[in-house]
């Protein structure tokens, strides 16, 4: 096998099926398997492997990986020396970035970081949890969970969690209550260094990223292509947002225009009777899998 071929780490569990739904809109068809850790891909260049987002920055770092997406949380977890390729804000459920918050029992005397000194937190963020006290000079015990983190700090087993979070509805639901925020994390496209040395890797690396962000700037932007009478042009232009100008075009033999242009999704419902109101006509609203923007591409 050439030593041109891209190894890409795909994160297991809750943002596998997001990531493989995020690579077939950027043009990447993978097919993953119950019993298999190496999905098919249809891209000659490339190989796939489904790695636990909390061990891909170690398999990036050390080359087992050229490239893998994993969260910011995760890199400064193993403290990895990778590259950030670029930034893939999204989740299984949402857009929102996640955040790793110190959450104690809703009765709890805590109301600040500082008030934990000499306590026991429980958290699968050990390390970054452990740093953050120390450079705060708060003297704390952190044992690592395994799991059911807020049921511990409700039954009374520590005196408080480090826990992940997009709503915090979660942790509220146990009866805790969040007293401060750790971190902001958000998933990453990370690269193995030395695989970005490589003139052939990083080509395809800058492709996929290029994609990728393609992909994530459509799932919120849809199409919106309309008929339009020449008099009431202008009416329409006027309320209607793109991303730089609509597209127009003359329709054979008549006054009519054809009108294109891409917008926010959420802005749909309102603007259609807009529209209509000023005389556009034949409204067809379609979705798109990439708008790429040449802002998303990585410089050399």
């Amino acid at each position: 096998m050439s030593t041109s071929i891209l190894k890409i780490g795909i994160p297991k569990g809750s943002l596998e099926k997001a990531t493989i739904d995020l690579f077939s809109k950027a043009g990447w068809k993978i097919n993953a398997s119950a019993r298999n850790y190496f999905p098919s891909i249809d891209d000659v260049e490339i190989t796939s492997s489904l790695v636990r987002a909390q061990e891909m920055a170690h398999y990036v770092e050390n080359g087992v990986l050229d490239i893998g997406l994993t969260g910011l949380d995760w890199i400064l977890e193993n403290n990895a020396d990778v590259e950030i390729v670029s930034d893939l804000i999204y989740s299984k459920t949402s857009v929102r970035k996640a955040r790793w918050v110190l959450a104690v029992p809703g009765n709890s005397p805590f109301k600040k970081l500082e008030d934990l000194k000499g306590k026991t937190i429980s958290t699968e963020l050990v390390n970054f949890t452990r740093r953050y006290f120390e450079e705060r000079g708060v003297d704390v015990e952190v044992e690592f969970s395994w799991g059911a983190t807020e049921a511990k700090v409700a039954e009374g087993l520590v005196d408080a969690i480090v826990e992940v979070t997009e709503s915090g509805t979660t942790i509220r639901a146990h009866g805790l209550k969040i007293i401060h925020t750790l971190l902001e994390t958000n998933t990453k496209l990370i690269a193995n260094r030395a695989s970005m040395t490589d003139s052939l890797k990083r080509k395809k690396i800058r492709q996929i990223a290029l994609l990728l962000q393609g992909a994530l700037n459509a799932e919120s932007m849809v199409g919106l292509k309309m008929n339009v009478p020449g008099e009431c042009l202008d009416a329409v232009v006027q309320i209607l947002p793109a991303l730089t100008a609509p597209t127009i075009a003359r329709l054979h033999n008549t006054e009519w225009l054809s009108v294109e242009t891409i917008i926010r999704e959420d802005v749909v419902r309102e603007l259609i009777p807009q529209l209509i109101a000023v005389g556009a006509d034949g409204i067809i609203e379609y979705p798109l899998n990439k708008v790429v923007n040449k802002e998303d591409s990585i410089e050399d």
